[in-house]
């Protein structure tokens, strides 16, 4: 169910930090078995009891999700928060709440601020690397408190194997020149993980990189390797109060 998980405590609590993988579900093939994405229907009720698996092994009251648009927009969470707000980050100071983003190959962000209670995640895509959602959600985190923040990188599809037109590479590259990048069979790619990486430290976070390549794993979620037939795995955070059990 986690591909990996972190904690940091500080002095608001702590801040559990998880990415998952495709195991531990029950969604029936090809989107086996811990899909946590949108589905037709027919399918939803799979995706509900993954999510309430999830809640209960992650030991939270509920997981927040959004309606991802590739963009730089951001959320405030609050305990009356109930739907999906449309949006590329999350940001939080509710306790025993996860936030989480979902991603078949983006790169999925959670950052935190233990000694002053803030917590975010974000969807960083290519478009939401040149439209600056990093930048945009470590604003409103420090709008509400946070000072040091630590982020962590998530599993996403690598350098290697992102292919896309030189015109796209140079779009990005522009704004982060570390985005640049070539495919393992020599045609031009976006680094989105380098590209949100060197965001964050330019920033001043402190980087702990959880990632893997999506395409390369087959315990992970893809849509470059499989298409409309893959699932999506989620990036979680949670804050827990020091008096949390």
């Amino acid at each position: 169910m986690f591909a990996s998980l972190d904690s940091r405590r500080g002095d608001a609590g702590v801040v559990d930090v998880a990415f998952t993988d495709r195991l531990g579900g029950v969604s029936a093939p090809p989107f086996d078995s811990l899909d946590l994405g949108v589905r037709e229907a027919e399918r939803a009720a799979e995706v509900e009891a993954n999510f309430a698996l999830l809640t209960t092994a992650f030991d939270v009251r509920r997981v927040v999700v959004m309606r991802q648009q590739h963009g730089r927009e951001v959320s405030v969470v609050q305990a009356s928060t109930t739907d999906p707000p449309p949006c590329d980050a999350l940001v939080t100071r509710e306790t025993k709440v996860a936030l989480c983003v979902r991603v078949a190959d983006c790169v999925p962000v959670v950052m935190a601020d233990a000694d002053n209670g803030v917590a975010a995640v974000v969807h960083a895509g290519r478009r939401g690397v040149v439209e600056g959602v990093v930048t945009s959600t470590l604003e409103c985190m420090r709008n509400l408190g946070a000072d040091r923040v630590d982020a962590w990188v998530g599993p996403h599809v690598c350098g290697g194997c992102y292919e896309v037109p030189a015109s796209m590479r140079a779009e990005v590259a522009a704004v982060t020149p570390t985005a640049f990048g070539c495919t393992t069979w020599g045609t031009p790619s976006v680094d989105l993980g380098a590209a949100v990486t060197a965001q964050l430290e330019a920033a001043g976070c402190r980087v702990t990189d959880r990632s893997r390549c999506t395409r390369e794993s087959l315990d992970l979620y893809s849509h470059r390797r499989d298409g409309d037939r893959s699932g999506r795995s989620a990036g979680l955070v949670v804050l827990r109060a020091a008096t949390d059990g």
